[in-house]
């Protein structure tokens, strides 16, 4: 028999891509997930908080939901190291405010309009994770 799981990843494609374009078209802005918590965070959003809120809610509650119901007991590849968790997030953090944006503003949202600068970001992602893994996974066996 064929592996499916490749469908489930095709259909959250999907519907990160429909995501990106209703709010756009919405909204008139970019979803972009770090610019969306960097204007709670930094208050320049705050006329738009609830807004910024409910979908940053529902972008860490609906796949926990999600998991619950289609894969209960799931299990993950998560590092029980809490400090490799802490910097991977805060190195995270601070890539996204150094290129202005993070992969769904970048990746999703500036190559669908074959923006350069968001072209280049997302290269640049790839290639630092690719780095990342073979560094902390391979070289040095922390993750």
């Amino acid at each position: 028999m064929i592996e499916q799981d490749w469908i489930w990843g095709f259909a959250g494609g999907l519907m990160i891509g429909l995501a990106a374009a209703l709010f756009l078209l919405v909204n008139g802005r970019i979803m972009g997930a770090s610019g969306i918590l960097g204007g709670l965070v930094d208050r320049s959003g705050w006329s738009t908080g609830a807004e910024r809120a409910a979908f940053l809610a529902g972008l860490v509650l609906v796949p926990g939901v999600l998991a619950l119901v289609f894969w209960p007991g799931l299990s993950t590849n998560l590092t029980p190291n809490l400090a490799v968790v802490v910097a991977g997030g805060l190195l995270v953090g601070i890539g996204t405010r150094l290129a202005n944006g993070c992969t769904s503003g970048h990746g999703v949202c500036g190559i669908s309009r074959l923006s350069l600068r968001g072209i280049v970001a997302t290269v640049f992602y790839l290639l630092a994770g690719g780095i990342a893994m073979v560094l902390f996974r391979h070289l040095l066996g922390v993750i």
